[in-house]
């Protein structure tokens, strides 16, 4: 009987200590989680160009001053990724006060016209954002053609519209930018336009990562150039440019006579 006495004593003394032991766990984690030292004062995001800061905490669901512990990084990269805008997204907790947010955004690489408004695509033909008028994104206007009964997160599967936006996605940035549009209103004679109205001829949507290359140097050479140009010919595989005032064809009769 004693033995059996002197087991539940020690069996009451061991739950005792287990509980007393969950007890202290849980008021340290308490004060880990709900101290002011660690609740979430900066949050840094990286790899952004068209989304701003404040878009990324909206969509991410993010607020300073919660505890850092209490927020979920996988929830967060989840709420980004909902986002069509945001191809991927990782988050990090930084202790003591900081969140680190990577994004992968899907970029606009060309704006249509469609049966209410426009819509920015990205290099796949993915609809990623719908609006009612004209914005000014430094993206091109894909003319000639229009989008209809699409909406966001539809693809646009034309042919045409895919090889332009192919085209348009071999072009860095910087030149990028300074397209304004692309008409594809004839296949056979697909005509770009520098933010200058410089027209770029492009002919058929052959030859696309070659065209690419030489559409970047020339419209990034504009800027230094110190002739008028009328019109660049990418159509041929020797390019033609055309300055303003200038008659090849004058010349050749003068030549003549």
């Amino acid at each position: 009987m004693k033995e059996q006495e002197q087991k539940k004593h020690r069996s009451g003394r061991r739950l005792f200590k287990g509980l007393l032991f969950l007890a202290a766990c849980g008021l340290v984690m308490a004060i880990v989680v709900y101290t002011p030292i660690f609740t979430l004062q900066r949050v840094e995001v990286s790899g952004i160009s068209y989304l701003t800061r404040e878009q990324v905490l909206e969509i991410g669901r993010i607020h300073t001053g919660e505890p850092l512990f209490q927020l979920q990084t996988d929830a967060v990269a989840q709420n980004l990724m909902h986002d069509l805008r945001i191809e991927s997204a990782v988050v990090r907790r930084r202790l003591p006060d900081r969140l680190e947010i990577e994004v992968v955004e899907r970029k606009p690489v060309a704006t249509v016209a469609c049966d209410y408004g426009y819509l920015d695509l990205d290099h796949n033909g993915k609809i990623i954002a719908a609006y009612r008028a004209l914005h000014s994104v430094p993206i091109p206007l894909i003319t000639g053609m229009e989008v209809k009964g699409l909406y966001l997160g539809d693809e646009v599967k034309d042919e045409n519209v895919k090889k332009v936006l192919y085209f348009l996605s071999q072009i860095d940035p910087e030149a990028l930018n300074q397209i304004s549009e692309v008409n594809i209103a004839n296949p056979d004679g697909v005509v770009a336009y520098a933010n200058s109205s410089v027209q770029i001829r492009l002919g058929k949507l052959d030859r696309l990562d070659e065209k690419a290359v030489l559409t970047a140097d020339f419209v990034k050479s504009l800027k230094t150039s110190r002739h008028a140009i009328d019109y660049v010919d990418f159509s041929y595989e020797a390019p033609f440019i055309k300055l303003k005032g200038f008659d090849p064809n004058l010349e050749k009769e003068e030549g003549k006579s």
